[in-house]
């Protein structure tokens, strides 16, 4: 018979002790949240005025470039293509901070791979040593093509079935 008040005080004991956890984790798990939401803002307003650098950057060299030579030569357009890319790489990213949905954030990524081996492509030298990266990175460059395509036309038709 004097199990049976152990036993109870026991699994009392426990259960203050787990919904006490219980209240803890709670509001640790919100506070935390509260301080990962505003360093991720915190975060997104970095991303803004560092993408607000690169757009004024871009803006400078093209208009000074254009000033000084007239008609660009190809070193000037190859340089300008490079920076307007990673701006472009900038953009994607900020963007990619503000999405929620988990398809979307991966779509968005993806697109970002492509745009980073496009640029790659754009910055290596065509030397015949680097042949087969070449062509690595053109292969890889158009399955990432093809997927942006087929997954944007599975969404389309996604979203015609839903309404």
């Amino acid at each position: 018979m004097e199990d049976a008040p152990k036993k109870s005080f026991i699994e009392n004991t426990f259960l203050k002790l787990n919904s006490i956890d219980k209240v803890l984790e709670s509001k640790i798990d919100t506070i935390l949240m509260r301080i990962i939401n505003l360093l991720k803002y915190f975060f997104i307003a970095i991303m803004i005025l560092y993408l607000a650098v690169c757009l004024l950057s871009l803006s400078h060299k093209i208009i000074s470039l254009t000033l000084s030579q007239g008609a660009l030569d190809f070193l000037s357009i190859k340089m300008i293509l490079t920076d307007s890319l990673f701006t472009l790489i900038v953009i994607a990213i900020v963007k990619t901070l503000f999405i929620k949905n988990g398809f979307d954030y991966a779509l968005t990524f993806l697109e970002i791979a492509f745009v980073v081996i496009i640029r790659k492509l754009i910055l290596l030298e065509t030397i015949p040593e680097e042949t087969s990266l070449l062509i690595a990175l053109g292969i890889t460059s158009s399955v990432f093509f093809v997927l942006i395509v087929y997954i944007h036309n599975l969404k389309r038709t996604w979203e015609k079935e839903n309404k």
